[in-house]
């Protein structure tokens, strides 16, 4: 049985979204050839940090990527009361990358599997680009 992603909150949807972007992430890198693992989880630090998925939010809100109920997802994690904060960033940083977070989980609950690929896709291009607006 899967959780009502309608009825769960931001911090809910980012818990699952955080691991179902890294597990993408991390199985792109190893497909890249990668195999040694203090190389992978640097690397990967580029795509999962806080601060490249608030980047990439700010890149999808430029390109006007998402959608208005993605949006409201994307709100809905931003805006959740958080008791904790990621070390070496700031408070907006950190909100920004709950609510990429609460997209993702979002989209995987709502089994919105092509578009999920379609984003994170998008995002491994973007981060390999290296045309991010860097957050704060």
């Amino acid at each position: 049985m899967t959780a009502d992603y309608r009825q769960l909150n931001g911090i809910a949807l980012a818990y699952l979204g955080d691991a179902v972007y890294e597990v993408y992430i991390r199985e792109h890198l190893l497909a890249k050839g990668m195999a040694k693992p203090n190389r992978l989880q640097h690397v990967a630090t580029n795509y999962v940090s806080a601060k490249a998925q608030a980047a990439l939010i700010e890149k999808m809100q430029t390109e006007e990527l998402l959608t208005e109920e993605e949006w409201a997802y994307f709100k809905r994690g931003r805006n959740a009361n958080s008791y904790t904060h990621a070390k070496n960033t700031n408070v907006l940083t950190y909100r920004m990358s709950t609510g990429f977070e609460a997209l993702i989980g979002y989209l995987r609950l709502a089994g919105q599997e092509d578009r999920l690929q379609t984003i994170i896709q998008w995002c491994i291009a973007h981060v390999e680009k290296g045309d991010l607006i860097r957050a704060k």
